[in-house]
């Protein structure tokens, strides 16, 4: 056995104490021997001089300071936001005036609107466009004020939630800035709104679905394409306005009603199929329509495939039908037919129904002939209970009640580029020809734009609503004024973020982050300037 110098002196010591423990030396090497062969041998690496227990920090357990982050040199830190601006797309720069900064002693200045205060659980992006929201509850005001000064009335009562009466208010370019803020400050005010996308934004199926959800009940929102069918839209504009009319429903007639159609179409359906015919086919379909080297054979071939099918029924008396089917023998008819219709769709083994021979007209002819009892027919309580089954015995359930959205206050329509376009060309026209001529010249959208908005203000005018424009001015129709300092207060009361983390005024904003890359700012810009930009609003960062 060859061993290692410290396998070697080991062997020497013990063969030493050999003396003091016979047999002992034998026992020993061989342990020694293996010790050392399951030995690990590791190599400890050196603790660096400026070690100490303090080098490496406990973790946090949420006292303290967390830990400080390695200075990576190649890491970038963002800026700060200290201000946000909305593009102009007229000039094709960024708005000094739409803009929002934070200011000495961390006040907010807005760049029309000066210090606005109150304005802490508001984000600085919202801000950016207070002009819009403002706009929108400014043309709420109006129509308020003009529905109550009115001697026509048009609903009277506050469109900003004042009063308590309600009414219906007609918003075109609802995904707009200002047409949303009007659609939202009018739902939240407890009005029924009924908005209209325009064609910018009308493709987008689920902006129309987000729109319609910003709305309540009896309110709803249609894309620009539903508004050009003018009846189409003053019916939905009617059923929001007075709900949905019902008629009464008398049952005790209708009854009756239903079991006599039902004679006349089992009657009609045994002169149809005859149970002299192999099944219950068309006659038509027996008729021999061939080569006559097949005529002798047509029959029995026709016969043999055909009887796979459900045979004809046998004629029923109609003086018999009408005395003893009644109407408690026609609804245990329609529960032997429910139970026959689940056991197809279910497969049929557990309610013990023969799905493949049951034969509707052969059952009832049966019940003519053979009535069954009908003991406890008139008890609601007897027997099973189907609560979505139609029953002949007791009439369905009283409809809830509709909504009403009120009389209509007023219309908002939001200036669009293809709507002023459209009404500018109009407008310079003189004659009624000229004016054809130049809706024909329009592009698609334009004419489309032109047609819905007249939808709009063609019913608001018809139910003596006052109409208002904002984000700019059309022929022949009143702009808003300047906002007042309520309306920029109410914007602002819409954008507050509550504890739950809702608001009363939302938008889609998109927001580029020129601070950090100054790029940014430019395609900003050039994404606000295309022609269908999405629905959703642009605000740059610095």
């Amino acid at each position: 056995m060859m061993l290692t110098n410290a396998a070697s002196s080991v062997a020497a010591r013990l063969a030493a104490r050999s003396s003091l423990r016979p047999h002992a030396w034998k026992t020993t090497i061989i342990i020694a021997s293996r010790g050392m062969g399951m030995r690990v041998r590791e190599e400890i690496e050196e603790l660096p001089p400026n070690f100490s227990m303090d080098a490496i920090s406990p973790p946090p357990h949420g006292l303290g300071d967390p830990y400080p982050e390695p200075d990576e040199p190649m890491a970038y830190r963002r800026g700060p936001v200290t201000s946000a601006h909305a593009v102009d797309v007229t000039r094709g720069k960024l708005s000094a005036v739409d803009s929002a900064a934070f200011g000495p002693g961390g006040s907010i200045v807005h760049g029309r609107y000066g210090n606005v205060e109150g304005s802490s659980t508001v984000p600085l992006e919202y801000l950016a466009l207070l002009r819009p929201a403002s706009e929108g509850a400014a043309a709420l005001r109006e129509i308020s004020e003009d529905a109550s000064s009115s001697s026509s009335g048009g609903g009277g009562g506050g469109v900003g939630g004042e009063s308590s009466s309600t009414g219906t208010v007609l918003v075109y370019g609802a995904s707009r800035p200002a047409g949303m803020a009007a659609v939202q400050l009018a739902t939240a005010g407890g009005h029924a709104v009924v908005a209209v996308v325009d064609g910018g934004h009308s493709g987008e199926d689920e902006m129309v679905d987000v729109v319609k959800g910003l709305t309540s009940e009896p309110g709803t929102a249609v894309a620009e394409e539903y508004a050009l069918c003018k009846a189409n839209f003053r019916d939905l504009v009617s059923r929001t306005v007075s709900g949905e009319e019902y008629t009464e429903f008398d049952f005790d007639v209708n009854q009756y009603q239903f079991l006599s159609d039902f004679k006349k179409n089992l009657l009609d359906y045994v002169e149809y199929y005859p149970s002299d015919l192999p099944a219950a086919v068309d006659a038509e379909a027996m008729k021999f329509v061939g080569k006559e080297k097949d005529r002798a054979n047509f029959k029995t071939n026709m016969t043999a495939y055909l009887s796979q099918f459900q045979r004809g029924a046998d004629p029923i008396d109609p003086a018999v039908l009408d005395a003893n089917f009644t109407v408690d023998q026609y609804c245990l008819f329609k529960k032997k037919f429910g139970i026959q219709t689940t056991a197809v769709i279910s497969g049929g083994d557990d309610l013990g129904t023969d799905t493949n021979n049951f034969a509707p007209a052969d059952i009832v002819r049966k019940m003519c002939y053979s009535p069954e009892a009908t003991s406890g027919m008139r008890d609601p309580d007897a027997g099973e209970h189907y609560p979505f089954e139609f029953s002949t015995r007791a009439g369905p359930p009283p409809l809830a009640p509709t909504l009403k959205g009120g009389p209509i206050l007023g219309a908002i329509v939001e200036v669009t580029p293809d709507l002023s376009t459209a009404c500018e060309a109009v407008a310079a026209a003189k004659t009624l020809r000229a004016k054809a001529e130049a809706l024909q010249f329009l592009t698609e959208s334009q004419k489309n734009a032109y047609a819905a908005a007249s939808s709009v203000v063609s019913i608001a005018k018809k139910a003596g609503a006052a109409v208002r424009t904002v984000g700019g001015s059309l022929p022949g129709l009143v702009e808003i004024k300047k906002p007042k300092e309520e309306d920029i207060r109410k914007a602002l009361s819409g954008m507050e973020i509550a504890d739950d983390g809702s608001s009363k005024l939302n938008y889609f904003i998109q927001v580029y982050r020129a601070g950090d890359w100054p790029v940014y700012e430019d395609y900003a810009i050039h994404r606000a300037k295309e022609p269908l930009s999405g629905p959703r609003q642009i605000v740059v960062t610095k």
